[in-house]
């Protein structure tokens, strides 16, 4: 059973705000209050399912143990009390799940940064089709893609790319993604037909806002200098782009997409700022959890997470021993979500026994 008192003190905080948004209220507080309301509104339907179903257990077990209840409404209270014992469990499992401690990272937008890894030209052809499968993805969930940097191969490929991910549960979905992909195919530009190997690695990083992490100009070096295309050719005859580094952490970021300096600085420090929050969130995290490595999105960009294994048409994500024989329909991006789900679901499984276990030893 789910202790009354933590279901009690969600719904109090529920109907508290929802109190104060019917006043007038300044726009930045109600703006507050709204995002903490929408989040708290799905947990509070399942609160109140979950607490009207017990309720009517208990008056449907009183009506039949008592000897005035008919014999004919005592089997239609039996039949409705087992329906409803048989739905308790998927409730108190949906409840648990709820009301797990969310990751404060995971409403906000992201940054993925994608790298050809070891194979050359056919990595960076690699890196291209992630990019495209999370793209697709995101068109599916009606997220905006911001492209922020490309650096292209010879070969139509990405040697990296990065891009911003904007939408509702960005971050939560994507962060799974951390790490290193490995693909298995026969390159294009392969005569005698051998199945390559060779990988790319993603980062996904929450995009930090000012109040996150605040840089101070005298620990930036800014160098401006002219934006070059594939094979180093100039295609800018001005100082456009734009090169920060990070003076206290060696962090260095490169922009050169637009044709603005002050455009490219705006989507550098964009970058920076959320690599330092990313690096503080590790940090934190580290501390607090010494097996972080083994947990489901670890977010460890040297870990092999997934291999794409184009001759047997198959998926396997290394961290929940899942293969999936639809290498096409998850490549293209329509059913990379069997794949994250899966990774949620996991991650949930294993935090939920994590919390239960302490509750034990607690008690």
């Amino acid at each position: 059973m789910i202790p009354r008192e933590k279901l009690e003190i969600v719904v109090d905080r529920f109907e508290e705000i929802e109190a104060k948004m019917a006043t007038d209220l300044p726009p930045d507080e109600f703006v507050k209050l709204s995002k903490e309301y929408a989040e708290l509104t799905p947990v509070v339907t399942v609160i109140r399912d979950y607490e009207s179903v017990t309720g009517e257990i208990n008056d449907l077990t009183d009506l039949v143990a008592d000897d005035e209840t008919d014999a004919e409404m005592r089997d239609l209270a039996r039949e409705e009390l087992k329906d409803l014992k048989e739905r308790l469990p998927g409730l108190e499992d949906d409840l648990r799940i709820k009301l797990l401690p969310k990751d404060a990272a995971d409403d906000r937008n992201a940054i993925v940064e994608i790298r050809a890894g070891t194979g050359g030209d056919e990595a960076s052809l690699f890196a291209a089709d992630l990019f495209r499968m999370y793209h697709r993805y995101a068109d599916l969930h009606g997220w905006k893609v911001e492209m922020m940097s490309v650096s292209e191969s010879e070969v139509d490929g990405y040697k990296e790319v990065i891009a911003g991910f904007s939408g509702q549960g960005v971050f939560a979905h994507l962060k799974y993604e951390s790490g290193v992909h490995r693909v298995q195919r026969v390159p294009t530009t392969e005569a005698s037909g051998r199945i390559h190997t060779s990988a790319a690695t993603v980062a996904v990083l929450p995009e930090a806002e000012d109040v996150d992490v605040e840089v101070e100009d005298k620990d930036l070096r800014i160098d401006v200098f002219r934006a070059s295309g594939p094979g180093g050719q100039s295609v800018n005859t001005t100082d456009s782009a734009v090169r920060i580094t990070h003076l206290p952490t060696g962090i260095v970021v490169s922009q050169q997409d637009e044709k603005s300096q002050h455009k490219n600085k705006a989507k550098a420090l964009k970058v920076l700022r959320a690599r330092l929050f990313e690096q503080e969130r590790a940090r934190i995290e580290s501390e607090r959890a010494a097996d972080r490595k083994g947990q489901v999105g670890s977010g460890d960009r040297s870990e092999r997470i997934r291999t794409y294994n184009f001759p047997q048409g198959r998926v396997t994500d290394h961290r929940i021993n899942l293969t999936l024989y639809k290498l096409d329909r998850i490549i293209s991006g329509d059913e990379l979500g069997e794949l994250i789900d899966a990774l949620i679901a996991e991650d949930q499984a294993s935090r939920l026994a994590a919390m239960e276990s302490a509750g034990e030893n607690a008690g």
